[in-house]
């Protein structure tokens, strides 16, 4: 360990990663496996085809407790956490009072209580955040002492099933509480690089004892940070800090999906006032679209969108090979008028001009198991 890293926090895991030969890197106050000896490349395939095991123990974990905390946080989130069932799930994020994106989050609405996961550069001014505004009859306990692991991949239910009877039966979005090898388990049928699988909090102590026997699975590989960042981006997944921020809305960040129809005809949360007159006059600068450069050299985060006169249209903001897809990809802003789909733009990527088109996300189809209804 070098003198700059020993300031940075461990996961619970840690000594698991150098085990596997990990390549640790700072990132986001932890040094974090950023890759295994498979390389990215191989770490993708193998989450695209098998089962992949990601450590994400550096993202916050947090319960509320007491009476109508569910109507207390909708003054936070453009989410509908009210009428959120039992054990289910909701991907939200807090706004602050222009309409920007303080954080993205998950908040599953618990039988007593609501457990959230939010990012792990963001956690401490998230909980700040929600101290700051939390009312007297409402507890708020950060979880210190779990790991947070993510099984993804097509057989990663499977895999979990093998551990925790009916894991391949819940639902997308939704969560129980299991026993894996002897440790009382959070699991939630979720994930970030949209495959299939599930989330997994474990008591911090038990973490290293549940991974290895996960691993001991024959589909089972552990991913690290760079085949957890070409997924997500494959998948058309914002990562917080880059695709969107404190200086995008959420209907810039095409993120309208997410903010709940009741929630649009009454408003309470921060920005609303903003965000609801972009919904109901379509009146946007800039969006976040999908863009597919031409040939093989990937348009990296920062690199300037032009249209046909030169002008500057906008900005990558996350971008890369897509090992699925097998071409570069990126997502990014663009003024209004260039964001259909098909639209002919040009990227300044070292001094040159380079062909590349607006286009859908995902990049490669998300496979998210759900019940037939």
């Amino acid at each position: 360990m070098s003198a700059d890293d020993s300031n940075l926090l461990k996961t619970p895991l840690h000594s698991l990663h150098e085990e596997l030969g990990g390549k640790m890197v700072p990132f986001a106050g932890y040094l974090m496996p950023v890759q295994y000896p498979l390389g990215v490349m191989g770490e993708h395939n193998h989450t695209r085809e098998k089962a992949g095991l990601f450590d994400v123990s550096h993202m916050g974990q947090v319960v509320i407790m007491g009476e109508n905390a569910d109507i207390w946080l909708e003054t936070l989130v453009p989410g509908n956490i009210v009428d959120l069932k039992t054990n289910r799930i909701r991907y939200t994020m807090f706004t602050d009072d222009n309409g920007g994106i303080l954080d993205d989050l998950m908040i599953t609405k618990r039988e007593n209580d609501i457990f959230m996961v939010v990012n792990a550069a963001c956690k401490e001014q998230d909980i700040a955040h929600m101290r700051k505004h939390l009312p007297d009859h409402l507890e708020l306990t950060e979880l210190n002492d779990r790991a947070l692991v993510a099984l993804q991949g097509p057989i990663a239910a499977e895999v979990l099933s093998r551990f925790a009877t009916g894991a391949d039966q819940m639902d997308f979005m939704s969560y129980a509480e299991v026993e894996i090898c002897g440790a009382a388990c959070f699991i939630s049928r979720c994930g970030y690089t949209g495959e299939d699988g599930h989330e997994i909090s474990i008591p911090a102590d038990k973490a290293d004892e549940v991974c290895r026997a996960i691993l001991n699975e024959a589909e089972a590989e552990a991913i690290g940070l760079g085949a957890r960042d070409s997924l997500r981006l494959e998948a058309g997944l914002c990562l917080y800090g880059h695709d969107i921020t404190t200086e995008t809305t959420p209907i810039e960040g095409s993120l309208i999906w997410s903010i709940g129809k009741r929630r649009r005809e009454e408003g309470g949360f921060p920005g609303a006032e903003i965000i609801l007159n972009q919904i109901a006059t379509g009146k946007i600068t800039r969006k976040r679209v999908g863009i597919l450069p031409s040939g093989r050299a990937p348009a990296r985060e920062g690199t300037v969108i032009l249209d046909a006169d030169d002008n500057p249209i906008g900005e990558i903001t996350s971008g890369g090979f897509g090992p699925t897809f097998g071409a570069p990809i990126a997502m990014g802003y663009v003024t209004t008028e260039n964001a259909a789909n098909g639209t002919e733009i040009f990227l300044q990527v070292r001094k040159k001009k380079m062909d590349a088109i607006v286009a859908a996300t995902p990049f490669v189809p998300q496979r998210y198991y759900r019940k037939q209804k």
